[in-house]
């Protein structure tokens, strides 16, 4: 078997690189900072926001997708706002950015999570001393610290958009060339007589893509680890 990708093919999977690379972009962000968040602060309702941020993984895809479609639909309420805006989410390719990122944010914070859980402290605080700010102390001690954190939830993240279908094909549905990713694309494959081989291939194709993905964060993080360890103080 040959991996000859039809044009619907590829256009699949030129969709999910860039829905996935998209989804992994703005999830980063508010992934570290609500990791930081989780990992240093104590709060009153902290038990419920990690509760929330990791209930796309317990919710079944689809409904996270209907809530989506509710929320960042044409009559939703943010939706309504983002209209006035030019800016459409729903049945569009940034839409199914928003609900992979959505899925693969939990997978995100808590890779990064116990990567800052790991680091001591008293690092952080004898940088203060040294008179660095709570930004310079993040840029300069923690960040490097939990490189290989935020890479593993880059791969993961990446990994979850790659892969999702049920939040998906809810919100912005199945068109060709709009918004089938992958995933949606071997389904759509397997309902028509004859696809199972276009499938086939899909399916080859995810695995190699996702197996690059690892290999490719596992590389990264034993040379930022290898980094670290040699800009440590001895």
């Amino acid at each position: 078997m040959t991996l000859g990708l039809g044009e619907a093919e590829w256009a699949a999977l030129t969709l999910s690189l860039k829905v996935s690379a998209w989804a992994v972009a703005i999830s980063l962000p508010p992934a570290i900072a609500v990791a930081w968040v989780l990992a240093r602060k104590r709060f009153p309702g902290k038990a419920l926001l990690s509760a929330l941020v990791h209930l796309p993984l317990v919710l079944p895809p689809v409904v996270t997708g209907y809530l989506l479609l509710l929320t960042f639909g044409g009559n939703g309420v943010v939706g309504r706002v983002l209209a006035d805006w030019g800016i459409v989410l729903a049945f569009r390719w940034t839409g199914a950015a928003l609900a992979a990122g959505i899925m693969g944010f939990p997978l995100m914070v808590r890779a990064i999570r116990l990567a800052i859980e790991a680091v001591d402290p008293k690092l952080e605080e004898a940088a203060e001393t040294l008179g660095a700010g709570r930004a310079a102390r993040f840029r300069t001690v923690t960040l490097p610290l939990i490189a290989p954190g935020i890479l593993a939830g880059v791969v993961l993240g990446f990994a979850k958009a790659m892969g999702e279908f049920g939040a998906t094909i809810t919100f912005v549905a199945n068109i060709p060339g709009e918004t089938q990713t992958l995933p949606s694309a071997v389904y759509a494959f397997l309902q028509v007589p004859g696809g199972e081989a276009a499938a086939i291939r899909l399916v080859v194709l995810a695995i190699i893509v996702a197996l690059g993905a690892v290999l490719a964060s596992e590389w990264l993080a034993r040379r930022v680890a290898r980094r670290i360890g040699q800009e440590a103080p001895r």
